[in-house]
């Protein structure tokens, strides 16, 4: 890859979340909801298409749309470390405060630990979405 399209991978908000050519995502929680601009933006800059749900190989990353009402975060982020390579993080975005489905920080902050994860940074991620980027603690998830 050139200077040019390194800079410009940086720049958009895939390569701003951490982002980069090669790695496959996987994606959960998708529904209607979604940033859609934010996903092309995943699958351009990694060069493949979002793995679904069912996908059963390993992973670079996990991004995971999660509303209030979508039940028990703790086994929900349980569920998405199963393909995850290790070192590898999960993107969990929830709707922004005051938006339908908006989840408290707390919530997320007290489901990370239990499930092996621990909340790394918490940015907003496009118009509608939070992002919380969530990593294994050092030495390893389980």
């Amino acid at each position: 890859m050139g200077a040019t399209a390194e800079s410009a991978a940086e720049q958009s908000r895939a390569g701003k979340l951490g982002f980069r050519p090669g790695q496959m995502v996987q994606e959960f929680g998708y529904d209607e909801d979604v940033d859609h601009d934010l996903r092309a933006q995943i699958e351009d800059l990694t060069g493949h298409e979002l793995a679904d749900e069912d996908n059963q190989d390993v992973v670079d990353a996990v991004i995971f749309w999660w509303r209030e009402d979508d039940g028990d975060l703790v086994d929900a982020l349980m569920d998405v470390l199963t393909n995850l390579a290790d070192g590898g993080v999960v993107w969990l975005f929830t709707p922004k405060s005051g938006r339908p489905g908006h989840v408290e920080p707390s919530e997320i902050e007290e489901s990370a630990p239990p499930a092996g994860l621990h909340a790394m940074s918490t940015i907003s991620a496009c118009a509608d979405w939070t992002g919380t980027r969530l990593g294994t603690p050092r030495g390893g998830r389980r």
